[in-house]
């Protein structure tokens, strides 16, 4: 391989998902007029990152003793490829949820001793994601948990280590957040809806059929910009998300005409994009609020 397996293994294109919520989360914390805590915004980056990365090993590991990567047209996996041992990968993927959880102790001994509750429900979340006997990812739930846990749970929890409280402004900015957080697992699971549909992953795609499926990826991106609009209300700098309309147009367009299989690969990195540019121009904008 051209570069470490390791990281590869992480699925770096991922990481926006992870980034994001905490950008905008703690940026939002700016319009209470109280200065950010620097030391909590990196801690709670650093867990979220991790989180990810652990998704993503114990992923690799469960999908690949299931035998569901033995063919596939996206990002190479550890475990399926034969690149890495399913031992070494589960191995992986306990030592960085171990690592996010001594972070997470730090950051909770810091501000609430809540985050460890929420900390504890996305470990197992991430895990039996696709691990365990009755894997949630494989029917249909995937979307509901990202959303659930890469946008609400991680970007009000990046406000509440901020200001200690939960806010109808943290739970609306999430919105966007895990719209496209979303929109990433979608697009990876309209890519392999043919070969999931072949092993019985039931993946929501898979129970949408495609032409659905599209309407539905569509659908999160036009909601992340409605979502957008929406925190208007909360500073009119919002408004300059929809310099990037044109962008999602033309992934948009490239998904309703039909791309698929690896034509969908760098569709996948235009919405990982998407999602840090967009999460990025909000946070912005909530840092512009006088």
């Amino acid at each position: 391989m051209p570069e470490n397996k390791w990281i590869a293994g992480a699925r770096p294109k991922t990481l926006p998902a992870a980034i994001a919520p905490v950008l905008v989360g703690t940026a939002l914390r700016h319009t209470d007029h109280i200065h950010i805590n620097m030391v909590n915004a990196f801690l709670a980056l650093v867990v979220s990152l991790a989180l990810q990365v652990g998704v993503n090993y114990s992923n690799d590991y469960s999908d690949g003793i299931r035998g569901t990567d033995a063919v596939r047209v996206g990002p190479i996996r550890l475990v399926g490829s034969g690149l890495a041992s399913a031992q070494s990968v589960k191995r992986a993927a306990q030592l960085t949820f171990a690592f996010a959880s001594i972070v997470g102790l730090l950051l909770s001994a810091r501000t609430s001793w809540w985050l460890v509750i929420i900390g504890i429900l996305s470990i197992l979340a991430a895990w039996f994601y696709t691990g365990g006997k009755n894997p949630y990812g494989y029917k249909g739930l995937g979307e509901v948990s990202v959303f659930m846990f890469f946008g609400i749970v991680a970007t009000v929890g990046s406000y509440l280590v901020q200001s200690q409280k939960i806010t109808w402004q943290s739970l609306l900015v999430s919105v966007p957040v895990g719209s496209l957080a979303c929109a990433i697992l979608a697009i990876n699971n309209l890519r392999d809806l043919p070969k999931d549909a072949k092993v019985g992953k039931r993946t929501l795609a898979v129970r949408l059929g495609d032409h659905n499926a599209r309407i539905g990826f569509i659908s999160l991106l036009a909601l992340a910009h409605l979502a957008c609009l929406a925190t208007a209300l909360i500073t009119p700098w919002a408004l300059a998300t929809l310099l990037l309309l044109p962008t999602t147009i033309v992934i948009s367009r490239s998904i309703w005409d039909g791309a698929t299989g690896v034509e969908l690969i760098p569709l996948l990195g235009k919405v990982g994009k998407l999602h840090l540019t967009l999460s990025s121009t909000l946070a912005m904008a909530l840092l512009a609020k006088r």
